[in-house]
């Protein structure tokens, strides 16, 4: 099978677009491009917000896709806490006046986007949960099975961040299956911004290993996502949310690992449109208008 690469003209950020909110103990970078509906991506773990670059491309004609680097992450500065990241999501839509909002949460944006939609479900329209952790109660016990924190940690301290960056882009995780370099490139690019913050704190890192948040009853329309390769814990992990939620479906993206939005950014996009059109309403097209 061909895997599919950037859509036609599809930039790998602009920088341009940047915008900054100050927090507690620092500021947040953000960016807020498109028109229609709102869409609030939320990265994963050692990423940032240049991770939803195909997304921006093709989506921003309907909708308005707002990115932030969570704190600790990319060019946000702060003390990663995902406690803080429910937080800084509230304030940062408080700040542009955004209504319900579309959530699209990625692996450990997945715990915020959850999280999220069970305490302010009236400000939620729906929810996409791609790659997520096991959430459900006592699988905080076996998170060392597909992501080594306390390997990685032992690695930053004795051996410093360099040596983790390497280590952690041979990971299945971490790894892309499309040949596209702009794919390629953009993550190689994240990877050697991400700070390291919490790999270096006294507390336990964020990657993954905190106890996870069993969920609550939630009617709102839920997709739940995994690409074709993604580690085989992450699609029990899946399948186990989608029987929790009672407003969940399930879509696999063909030819893609953890990150199908840039291994397969087509048939993600497409598979989101699909999802965001029977749940978002978009306005008649000759009627919309840009954001300020």
């Amino acid at each position: 099978m061909t895997l599919d690469t950037f859509p036609p003209g599809a930039p790998a950020g602009d920088a341009s677009q940047d915008q900054f909110l100050p927090i507690d103990d620092g500021q947040l970078r953000f960016r807020d491009v498109g028109r229609g509906p709102a869409v609030l991506l939320l990265h994963g773990w050692t990423l940032d917000l240049e991770m939803w670059a195909p997304q921006f491309a093709e989506l921003a004609r309907d909708y308005r896709l707002v990115a932030l680097d969570r704190r600790g992450f990319g060019c946000s500065s702060g003390s990663p806490r995902l406690a803080s990241d429910v937080a800084d999501v509230q304030r940062l839509c408080r700040h542009l006046r955004l209504g319900p909002v579309a959530l699209v949460g990625m692996s450990q944006g997945a715990r915020v986007a959850l999280k999220l939609a069970q305490l302010l479900p009236d400000q939620v329209s729906c929810v996409v949960l791609d790659g997520p952790p096991d959430l459900r109660t006592g699988a905080a016990a076996a998170a060392d099975d597909d992501l080594p924190l306390t390997w990685y940690r032992t690695l930053v301290r004795e051996h410093g961040l360099e040596a983790f960056r390497q280590e952690w882009s041979k990971h299945p995780l971490a790894q892309l299956r499309t040949a596209d370099s702009r794919s390629r490139e953009l993550l190689a690019r994240m990877i050697a911004r991400y700070p390291g913050k919490d790999l270096r704190s006294r507390s336990e890192p964020t990657g993954g290993s905190a106890e996870p948040e069993m969920p609550a009853p939630l009617r709102i329309p839920t997709l739940v996502l995994n690409g074709e390769f993604d580690l085989e814990s992450r699609k029990r992990a899946a399948e186990a949310l989608v029987l929790e939620l009672p407003e969940s479906e399930y879509e696999i993206i063909p030819a893609a690992g953890h990150l199908p939005n840039l291994d397969n950014p087509r048939a993600y996009n497409a598979i989101l449109r699909d999802f965001l059109s029977r749940h978002v309403a978009l306005p008649p097209r000759h009627s919309r208008q840009d954001h300020p």
